[in-house]
Order: structure tokens, then C-alpha cells, then sequence
């Protein structure tokens, strides 16, 4: 860990000289930051933040020192921005924010990426995923396939709706994989980003490029894959990847919202071959499951619930799994923010809103009513080709909280909007949220539509 004997705080931190002084005062600044970041980020803050170190801390350069790749990873895509706006505040100086695996050199390293294997978030584990009734079969095919890969279940095509842990198996499957063999090749992305990468690839005239990546992996990973109908040139493309993979003895693992024979417009050979291996299907969560699944991700944020909050949780939320994190998210936010204590009352409290919202049916109509109202702008240009700052934000901006606000598919929103396609959306939902991220006043307008669009109408 390399300390500066130097540094300079904010008026409450005096400024020191002696190096084992330097070390408790950068200690108790990142412990302060750490508890900024919360109030900042609850939805992101993680008990293993406790684990996090200063790795470096100096000319106003602060680098985090992460346990792994797989941390440093999910706190640079997630929390930099709030890492960042937590330090300055403390501090009362510019200071930029970097993270690192902490392996104890004397100097910091660039923050580093992990090369040929995939981005994988810390959470989702096969320790941190809840077994019930409705995904057993899932949960057991990913533990054998990680374990024995190309060898057990292949393909392997896990299905069901959204939010019930597929994306967490799959990156479950991919961390174990990766433990057990260093030299594991595995490509773990979503069905779009192939795509889009299939397409990028022939705009360059790079298709050998392309395909040397695709069919020369020991393990591929598509999420999502039901976003491949329609694409035929893309269908071709897979149809021979998966060829290639299959007949080297390399694992395939796919998920999608419904089994190949129902994705509509994809082709017959390939739900054939779909199909070659095991398909299971993952259903909603038990009331049962429920419980142990909100008491497992409030562990994993270091909230303290008791099990009456839990049952209370897990009878009222039953959607699926986003939902109930999201109902976590509230109650620890309320939470930071009051400085009480979670009790039953605050729980209640917190999740009333929520839950109305929940009960109400939100489309796409209410979204853009509101959004047009707001921004003083007709559907018409919505739709239109028309690409100046005062339509395109605003018609970003629908996109973004149709994605977040319903169950409509990428294409159905484009859809609504004009007929853009799905990469035009996926195009927004990203700028919108960078926007939101870096924008307190994107922040702000963000959250008060959503508050217009989900509260009951007083008609």
C-alpha cells in the first residue's frame, strides 16, 4: 500500500506528516466514504464493501484494492461514479477513483480488466443462489456442466420468464468454470451483443476475425438468446458456430424467456439442435423460496431483517426475483436515509408505493403521455426520423423507462416509438442511464416521471 505523508483533506482532517498517523486517518476518510457511498448507491452497496482496502492514496488519486477480478469488474461498471462523488465529498478536493486487485505491490497498477474471460458479477454465485422447488433441475444441470464441461448436459438451454435467476446461473457456471481451469477460453454475453458484433465484424469485412473468436472457445454462454428470431443472416452464423463448438466436444450454454420450439421465426435446425441436449425450465419462486431469497440478498447488502419483515417481503412481492431485490433496495434506501432502524413499520412504510405501483398496469401509452406532457412534444415526433436534442432526449428517455417500468421486449418498445430496432433501444437505455449517473438534475427528472407514470390515477 503506498500512503502519502503529505496528503491534504477537508477542514475537519488535518493535514499529516507521520506515516502511522497517515494510515489510521486514510483508514477512518475511506470508512466515511464507504458510508457515503451507501447513502449515495444503496442499490449497489454490497457488505463485502467491507472487505474493500486503500490501496493508494495520493495527489489526489484514490485506488481501491479489490479481492478479485470479478469485484473490480462490478465496482468499475456500477460505482465509480458514486465512489467518485463519495470521495470528493468527504474530502473536499477532486479526487479520482480507480480499482485494483490488492496483491500487495509497493506501486498501483492500472486498474485491470479481466482479458480473455468474461465480465462476471460477485453476486451471482452458486453459493448465493437459492435452491426451491422451481429451478432444482436448473441449479443442478449448471453445477454438473461446470464441473465436467462438454462432457454432462450439451447444450445445456435453461428457460423461463425474466427476473428468476437464468443471467445468475450462467454467470455462476462461468465463474466455477473459471476456478477449475485457469486456462478455461469461455465467451459469456447476451444473444444482442452477438449480434451486434456479428454485424460490426461484416461492416469491417472482419468475418474470419469474427468466427476465429466465436468457434475456437471452450465454453460460449448466450443469454437472452430468443434474439436471434428474425436475424437470418445472424441464425446462419450461429448455426455454424454451434456446429463447430458441438463437434469439438466444447460446451454450449443458452437461455431464453420460452423453449426453442416456441421462439418464434427461428429456424428448424436450430431448435433441433437446441434441443439435443437438456432444455429446463425455471419457474417462479415458491412463497417458501421467497423467504430465503429476500434473506439471502439482504445478507449480501448487510441489512439486518427480521423474519417477519422477510415473510412480509416475500407474501406482497411475487413476481419474481429483480422485484424483490428492488424491494430490498427501498427499504435499506429509506433506511440510510432516515438513520432508523428496518422494523416492520419502516418496512411497510417503504414499500407502499412500490407495491401500488405494482398493482397498477403500467404500458408504454402511460409512459409516453407522461414523458410528451413533460417535454411539451407530440407523439408524431416521437415516432419521427427527427434526431434534434429536444425529440431524441425525450424519446430516449421513453425508451429507457419502458425498459425499466415494463415487461415489454426491446423490439416492442422500437415498436412504439417509430419501428427502431432493438439496438436503438438498448442505445438509449445505456445513454439515459450514464446520464442519470453523471447528472443529478437527469437524476431528478428521471425519478419524478417515474413517480407521475406509477402513482394512481385521481380520475
Amino acid at each position: 500500500m503506498v500512503l502519502s505523508g503529505e496528503l491534504q483533506y477537508s477542514k475537519e482532517h488535518k493535514i499529516i506528516k507521520d506515516d502511522d498517523l497517515a494510515v489510521r486517518e486514510v483508514e477512518n476518510i475511506f470508512a466515511d466514504i464507504l458510508d457515503r457511498v451507501k447513502l449515495l448507491d444503496p442499490a449497489n452497496s454490497r457488505k463485502w464493501f467491507e472487505k474493500l482496502t486503500v490501496f493508494h492514496f495520493d495527489g489526489g488519486s484514490l485506488v481501491i484494492g479489490c479481492p478479485d477480478e470479478e469485484t473490480v469488474q462490478f465496482l468499475h461498471d456500477n460505482c465509480r461514479s458514486s465512489f467518485t462523488r463519495a470521495a470528493q465529498h468527504i474530502t473536499d478536493h477532486l479526487v479520482t477513483v480507480d480499482f485494483n486487485v490488492d496483491n500487495f505491490e509497493s506501486t498501483p497498477r492500472p486498474t485491470q480488466r479481466p482479458g480473455r474471460g468474461p465480465k462476471l458479477h460477485p453476486d451471482y454465485t452458486f453459493d448465493n443462489f437459492v435452491v426451491g422447488p422451481s429451478n432444482r433441475l436448473a441449479h443442478a444441470s449448471c453445477i454438473a456442466v461446470s464441473q465436467s464441461p462438454g462432457n454432462t448436459y450439451n447444450p445445456l438451454f435453461l428457460y423461463g420468464n425474466s427476473g428468476l435467476g437464468k443471467t445468475h446461473l450462467l454467470h455462476a457456471v462461468c465463474y466455477q468454470a473459471r476456478q477449475g481451469s485457469d486456462s478455461e477460453v469461455i465467451q459469456f454475453l447476451s444473444c444482442e451483443d452477438f449480434i451486434n458484433r456479428f454485424i460490426r465484424a461484416i461492416e469491417k469485412g472482419n468475418l474470419p476475425g469474427f468466427q476465429s473468436q466465436f468457434r475456437t472457445v471452450d465454453m460460449l454462454v448466450i443469454d437472452d438468446v430468443q434474439f436471434l428470431r428474425e436475424r437470418e443472416q445472424s441464425q446462419e452464423e450461429f448455426f455454424h458456430t454451434f456446429n463447430a463448438l458441438y463437434n469439438n466436444g466444447k460446451q454450449i450454454i443458452l437461455s431464453a424467456d420460452s423453449p426453442p420450439g416456441k421462439i418464434p421465426s427461428l429456424e428448424e435446425r436450430l431448435i433441433s439442435r437446441f434441443n439435443w441436449g437438456l432444455v429446463t425450465r425455471i419457474d417462479p419462486p415458491s412463497y417458501e423460496t421467497r423467504i430465503a431469497i429476500v434473506q439471502k440478498k439482504a445478507h449480501l447488502r448487510g441489512l439486518d431483517i427480521s423474519d417477519e419483515i422477510a415473510e412480509y417481503v416475500a407474501r406482497k412481492v411475487h413476481a419474481n426475483i429483480r422485484e424483490l431485490e428492488g424491494a430490498l433496495t427501498t427499504i435499506y434506501a429509506v433506511s440510510t436515509t432516515t438513520g432508523k432502524e428496518i422494523t416492520m413499520e419502516l418496512a411497510r412504510t417503504a414499500l407502499e408505493g412500490q407495491l401500488k405501483a405494482a398493482a397498477r398496469h403500467i404500458s408504454i401509452t402511460d409512459i409516453i403521455e407522461v414523458v410528451t406532457g413533460h417535454f411539451d412534444v407530440r407523439l408524431a415526433d416521437l415516432q419521427s426520423k427527427k434526431r434534434s436534442q429536444s425529440i431524441t432526449e425525450p424519446r430516449q428517455i421513453c425508451m429507457y423507462l419502458a425498459r425499466n417500468l415494463t415487461k415489454h421486449s426491446l423490439e416492442e418498445i422500437g415498436g412504439h416509438l417509430g419501428g427502431r430496432d432493438h439496438t436503438t433501444v438498448m442505445y438509449a437505455c445505456n445513454k439515459i442511464t450514464l446520464a442519470k449517473d453523471a447528472d443529478p438534475q437527469m437524476h431528478s427528472l428521471l425519478g419524478e416521471l417515474t413517480k407521475q407514470i406509477t402513482q394512481p390515477s385521481k380520475a
